[in-house]
């Protein structure tokens, strides 16, 4: 049986020299490259050169935005349960979705569909499972990540499971990491301090990816945390954090490289706080009018991301308004498809709402199930 190396600091053996030194300071850096205008603020990372790669990532952003319309629409129209829309979020899950290799492990959020789509979750799937339909977490297309965990809709939850996972990758000595993406509210929890303390002492592949969207449902960032920033919770838990514009696909990939591969190579755990906007509302249950002040929402729907990207694009001669008007109707067209697949999936027999419960069905319950299936099949 392998044991894991011990890499946390030693601890602390002699006094400072002085009863009143400093022993420690930290710093958080903050990293944008484009700015809202969608000129570079800073040089391009090396990914950035790649034309291709930069064109994908918009297209996915604008699909992204393209199914959480049609999503609300059919939840509006009862065809859908409750839905978390990404709008205003699209760079951070596009990114993440698309700098994590195949082999990573996700642990998302309810709202991680950007990051879903770009490691191949299947848009009929995600709307199976928004649909009540839990077969809409068993993914099944050719790219399918099969590891992945399915949606958490706890808070924080998930966070000491990327922990374990990001054991289980130590243990084995498998160069792979666990990406746990949560939201500002979720930095609140127990739960997340204690899978930063676990996640340092440890020295784990797991990147921890705060979506700071300034909201957690109702309650703003300034009223649930004194901190400064986020990202220096990740302090007290020896571990590296820092600060990115999360409206800036560019930033937010480059930052993300950089912390998956040092995650990889054996150098431990990172916490990214990612800064962006949640402009719809929380879910489709919520309506953010309610609390939220419209001249907050016009300020930050002035640094849209999608709008950002494409100026960059077009500025670059990478992008047209042609091609934009072609984007748009090919992601109606493939929303428009996946409605269609979803909606042909024949719903589940009753019965089956006993399955995956016990590895031997009582007999209580088998009886249960077995009547549930003899009234199916009178009908």
């Amino acid at each position: 049986m392998r044991k894991l190396v011990d890499t946390a600091p030693a601890a602390r053996t002699a006094e400072p020299a002085e009863a009143s030194a400093i022993v420690a300071q930290f710093d958080i850096r903050y990293t944008q490259i484009l700015g809202a205008d969608g000129k570079p603020r800073a040089a391009l990372p090396a990914f950035a050169a790649n034309a291709d790669e930069l064109q994908a990532s918009y297209r996915e952003m604008v699909l992204l935005r393209t199914f959480d319309r049609k999503a609300v629409a059919l939840q509006r129209t009862g065809r859908l349960g409750t839905y978390a829309p990404c709008i205003g979020q699209e760079a951070v899950g596009v990114a993440a979705g698309r700098a994590m290799a195949r082999e990573d492990v996700l642990l998302g959020t309810y709202r991680e569909t950007g990051v879903m789509l770009a490691r191949g979750v299947r848009m009929s799937e995600i709307l199976l499972y928004w649909s009540g339909d839990e077969r809409g977490s068993a993914y099944a297309g050719p790219q399918a990540p099969r590891e992945d965990f399915p949606i958490c809709v706890p808070i924080a939850t998930h966070a000491p499971q990327a922990v374990g996972v990001a054991y289980a990758f130590k243990l084995r000595r498998e160069p792979r990491v666990a990406v746990c993406i949560l939201g500002d509210g979720a930095t609140s929890k127990g739960d997340f301090y204690e899978a930063l303390n676990g996640a340092g002492v440890w020295q784990l592949p797991v990147v921890f990816v705060v979506v700071n969207n300034e909201w957690a449902i109702s309650v703003p960032r300034g009223r649930q945390s004194a901190a400064a920033t986020l990202a220096q919770k990740a302090i007290a838990a020896g571990i590296p954090g820092e600060q990115v514009d999360g409206n800036d696909l560019v930033a937010v990939r480059a930052v993300l490289d950089e912390a998956l591969a040092a995650a990889r190579r054996g150098g431990g755990p990172r916490v990214i706080e990612a800064l962006t906007y949640r402009l719809g509302d929380h879910t489709t249950a919520d309506d953010a009018r309610r609390y939220r002040p419209e001249q907050e929402l016009t300020q930050w729907q002035r640094l849209d991301p999608l709008a950002r990207l494409k100026k960059f694009l077009v500025r670059e001669h990478l992008w047209t308004e042609a091609d934009d008007a072609n984007l748009v109707e090919q992601c109606n067209a493939a929303v428009e498809q996946a409605v269609a697949e979803f909606q042909a999936v024949p719903p589940r027999a009753p019965e089956t709402m006993f399955d995956h419960l016990f590895a031997e069905l009582p007999a209580a319950l088998r009886e249960q199930r077995e009547a549930l299936a003899r009234g199916r099949r009178d009908d």
